[in-house]
């Protein structure tokens, strides 16, 4: 058993990270209030894009019986853009580790399909990940999953877009790790392009475009601009998510912090009567042994 004072330190050092834990905790539930907020803006907004291109695409079909725009176009996959989004920091139980496991799982199965993928990656952890692994990282950026920004978002991934619409590449996968409560996160992969078919609805309320647009082109602008919004909401979502996990995890720190020093505190206690104890015994030991 070890001794008071090494017990001692092991007290005062597992309580100072029950501190630092608690302390983290709380700044990370300051922060999810914020995403959270930023994030229920941004997702009136996606919908809004959307419902737009739903509108435009069908209006377009109904007059052409064939849309132009690529983005509708579902040709055979021979190279994709797998597009990820990790956090920075770690401290956040499995957050990380989640998103990186549906990266590898999507490699395999477009390696045993033959196709080409290049792999582009935002977020510290995954990309250290990846070059550790010694996959090729075709873009990167770090920084951006812990502050993000629009403009940034869109000139991240407009080479993908610009590449798929040309021809070059045949789909654009973006895998991230999205917020659902504060309680759960939920990994998700989206094909951003081709869009799904089910975009364009028989029944849906046509929108009216004036008759000085051309509704091909105002649907390639809005097309961009939802590939763009994307990408931007991927990185508010995986914020959001993040804060939640790390939350969860220094609280879940801190209650196995606070079991340790219960048990390092019985521990001294037990130390302690023992050596009191003791030390009482070869007292009245002494004292016997001079009354001889």
């Amino acid at each position: 058993m070890a001794n008071l004072k090494e017990l001692k330190n092991q007290i005062n050092s597992v309580k100072g990270t029950q501190k630092t834990t608690k302390a983290m905790k709380l700044v990370s539930t300051a922060k999810l209030r914020r995403a959270e907020v930023a994030l229920k803006n941004s997702r009136e907004y996606a919908k809004k894009i959307d419902e737009l291109i739903s509108s435009i695409a069908t209006k377009v079909a109904h007059i052409k019986d064939t849309i132009d725009n690529r983005a509708f176009h579902h040709n055979d996959v021979k190279k994709v853009d797998i597009i990820f989004v990790t956090a920075d920091k770690g401290l956040c139980g499995g957050f990380n580790h989640q998103t990186i496991k549906s990266v590898l799982n999507l490699l395999t199965e477009f390696k045993n399909n033959d196709v080409k993928v290049r792999l582009k990656g935002i977020g510290r952890k995954g990309i250290e990940f990846f070059k550790f692994k010694q996959y090729e990282l075709v873009d990167e950026k770090i920084g951006l999953s812990a502050s993000p920004n629009y403009e940034e978002a869109s000139k991240f991934i407009l080479e993908s877009y610009n590449d798929f619409m040309a021809g070059e590449t045949d789909k654009i996968i973006l895998v991230h790790n999205g917020y659902v409560n504060k309680i759960i996160q939920e990994i998700k992969v989206n094909t951003l392009l081709p869009l799904e078919k089910s975009k364009i609805v028989e029944d849906e309320h046509i929108l009216d475009i004036e008759p000085k647009h051309d509704e091909e082109l105002v649907l390639a602008q809005l097309v961009q601009k939802y590939v763009e919004f994307s990408q931007f909401y991927a990185l508010l979502d995986s914020l959001a998510a993040e804060h939640s996990a790390r939350m969860q995890a220094m609280d879940t720190a801190t209650t196995n912090a606070g079991e340790k020093v219960k048990e390092l505190t019985l521990q001294y206690n037990k130390a302690r009567q023992e050596a009191v104890t003791t030390e009482l015994i070869e007292i009245i030991s002494g004292m016997e042994a001079l009354k001889k």
